[in-house]
């Protein structure tokens, strides 16, 4: 079983507050602490009624330049059944506050926290908020690299607490990873997973690779290692990361450390700019 997931809930400091904070931007890698995600920080969506979100990553040339992520925020009877605008776009949902109904290609789900969904590009789908309570999610969309000889993938719903997260060898479940995608399954070309630390685990090694990355810590606290910078972060937290950008951590306890995590993944990288 998981504890509670991080979500925003915005406002605005009072003016006696100091202005100095933990966000930064940098070449490799970006960090937007939950202090920043506040209501003057906020955007909206044609067709989203009664929403508002935080875009915490968007595709920027010369930095991460594959995905976008927005932590949505719907108010009681508020949602949308036009939600996506970009037929090529293919989305993961996941709910960490809230009841979320979607309906994807005639079939209904009901998403509560921890529940994950994936839409293929095209896909007919609707969400809303039909509880009590406000309803908070993330939404990470990916342009869909078509391949050959592969077809779309299917539509997925579950929810993180039937899946048995995967222990990372040689570490005694100090590094697990929760996975809702067969990682032997090429036709997708993104993973969403959800990557947990117990106190005192760790990273081994400054990983140092292709993919892009966004982190979004859901639960705990860490020192993380970005580039050449030791960066403290903690539940509420967003990093994101160019590709090849070193990366480690240091799991601060007392309770578990983490984070939904984006990558690309499965594909050639495109040779000719633009494609």
């Amino acid at each position: 079983m998981t504890g509670s997931y991080y979500a925003p809930k915005g406002g605005l400091p009072g003016q006696e507050q100091l202005l100095t904070d933990r966000a930064m931007f940098t070449d490799a890698y970006a960090v937007i602490p939950k202090g920043t995600m506040r209501d003057i920080t906020t955007s909206f969506l044609p067709f989203w009624d009664k929403t508002r979100l935080w875009v915490i990553s968007r595709p920027l040339s010369g930095f991460a330049e594959t995905f976008s992520q927005y932590i949505m925020e719907v108010a009681p009877g508020g949602g949308s059944d036009r939600p996506e605008a970009d037929a090529e776009a293919q989305s993961v949902l996941f709910v960490v506050e809230g009841r979320a109904t979607l309906e994807v290609e005639g079939n209904t789900h009901v998403l509560e926290p921890g529940g994950y969904a994936y839409l293929p590009p095209a896909s007919t789908w609707s969400l809303f908020n039909k509880g009590s309570e406000t309803l908070r999610f993330h939404w990470i969309r990916k342009a869909y690299q078509r391949v050959e000889g592969l077809d779309l993938p299917d539509v997925i719903v579950a929810n993180e607490q039937d899946i048995a997260p995967t222990e990372m060898p040689g570490t005694d479940g100090r590094w697990a990873t929760t996975r809702f995608v067969d990682t032997a399954d090429l036709r997708h070309d993104m993973h969403v997973t959800i990557v947990t630390f117990q106190p005192g685990g760790v990273i081994p090694f400054p990983e140092t690779h292709v993919m892009e990355h966004g982190l979004y810590v859901l639960e705990g606290k860490a020192v993380y290692r970005l580039n050449q910078d030791w960066v403290e972060v903690e539940a509420g937290d967003y990093m994101w990361l160019r590709a090849f950008c070193p990366q480690a951590c240091y799991a601060g306890g007392p309770g578990p450390f983490r984070y939904l995590l984006y990558k690309d993944v499965n594909r050639h990288m495109p040779l000719r700019l633009g494609r």
